[in-house]
């Protein structure tokens, strides 16, 4: 994924830190934009740069997983002009009412964004109408690719959910450790697909505990290290482990960081054969924004191609701005883990607001598969 110091999706819980940069950061400004974004998920001038552009001071506070976010916006009011939701959680805040309609005349850029891909945010925002897409990526496995050589042999199905779905495989892998995303979210809807099922399942047989998806986690269960959604980075990094199911970005930010430390760890990304989850982390406006006006000033910011290039090539996520792509980094732009081929996007999948009854039941199901019980 990533960047050189990157955004992990679930990172450190360090909710509340103020990130303000600049010098407006040392002085009271005039007017002021309150951020609520993941943690190291920006470049490192681009607030900066933005700053000296116009004059708004940017306090940025971060936070670990969408639950955190979630809570903040379902209390009432957040206290945050600009927030970024993952889509398949944005989705049912905007059914919650949380937040306001774009006002798209104040966001000239949006012409820069891939049609395509703001088509698969139409499950969860109809008409793009509320969110605006900020960086995307994939849910895939990173591997250590020496060791699962050395483990399964030369014909290791690195290309297939079958390397970590598989009860013979994980009994192997478990010699050199995997560890799975804690993460229902994720898991169970790559679950469904991987089986033939609707990853976007609404019928409750399919969360049931003894329900085919559930036996089959629960079947690999034991060979499974660690459930954790940020360790896993320093852990494929470092060659503690040898599989990781993650996102893009983290699994090219742990390649990062094995080069860097020239450790001889050599990791690789895939996007399993059987199709994946896309997912897309949102720029939106809370409906209580006090200063609605700085927020679209600065997403019109992040949609310009040469901003979000910096962003992508900081963080080695994928953006959705077409006329970006050849102001980024050609390690970047070019690799087929970030930016997936057509032919593979379509397999790809995104997720739909599921309902409060069966979001219940995954995660009373998930907390029954991490405990094996």
């Amino acid at each position: 994924m990533i960047q050189k110091n990157h955004k992990m999706r679930q990172i450190l819980p360090i909710v509340g830190i103020v990130c303000a940069l600049g010098t407006a950061a040392t002085s009271v400004s005039a007017e002021t934009l309150k951020f609520f974004n993941w943690s190291d998920y920006i470049a490192e001038d681009t607030i900066e740069r933005f700053e000296k552009e116009t004059g708004i001071q940017v306090i940025q506070d971060v936070f670990d997983s969408n639950e955190v976010l979630e809570a903040k916006l379902l209390a009432g009011s957040s206290g945050y002009d600009l927030v970024v939701p993952t889509a398949s959680f944005m989705g049912r805040q905007i059914q919650a009412g949380v937040f306001g309609k774009l006002d798209k005349d104040q966001l000239t850029n949006l012409k820069h964004l891939d049609p395509e891909l703001l088509s698969f945010l139409e499950a969860v925002d109809p008409g793009n109408q509320y969110g605006v897409p900020y960086l995307w990526g994939t849910t895939g496995i990173g591997y250590n690719v020496d060791k699962v050589k050395e483990v399964l042999g030369e014909n290791a199905p690195v290309n297939s959910w079958d390397l970590v779905l598989k009860p013979e495989n994980m009994a192997k892998l478990q010699k050199c450790g995997v560890m799975f995303l804690d993460s229902p979210d994720e898991l169970y809807p790559l679950t469904l697909n991987y089986l033939g099922k609707n990853p976007n399942s609404r019928d409750p047989k399919d969360y049931a505990l003894d329900s085919e998806a559930a036996t089959l986690l629960k079947s690999v269960r034991p060979y499974v290290s660690q459930f954790h959604s940020s360790q896993y980075i320093s852990a494929l990094a470092n060659g503690d482990i040898c599989v990781a199911i993650g996102w893009s970005g983290d699994v090219i930010q742990a390649q990062d960081r094995a080069i860097e430390a020239d450790n001889g760890v050599n990791i690789e990304y895939s996007i399993p054969k059987e199709g994946t989850q896309i997912w897309f982390d949102m720029l939106a406006v809370p409906k209580g924004a006090e200063n609605k006006d700085a927020a679209y000033k600065f997403i019109n910011f992040l949609l310009r191609p040469e901003i979000i290039a910096d962003v992508s090539n900081y963080v080695a996520y994928a953006n959705p701005n077409l006329d970006a792509m050849s102001l980024q980094d050609p390690d970047i732009a070019n690799n087929k883990g970030i930016y997936p081929s057509d032919e593979v996007k379509k397999k790809m999948f995104a997720q739909k607001v599921r309902g409060l009854k069966i979001d219940r039941l995954m995660v009373r199901l998930w907390t029954d598969i991490k405990t094996g019980h």
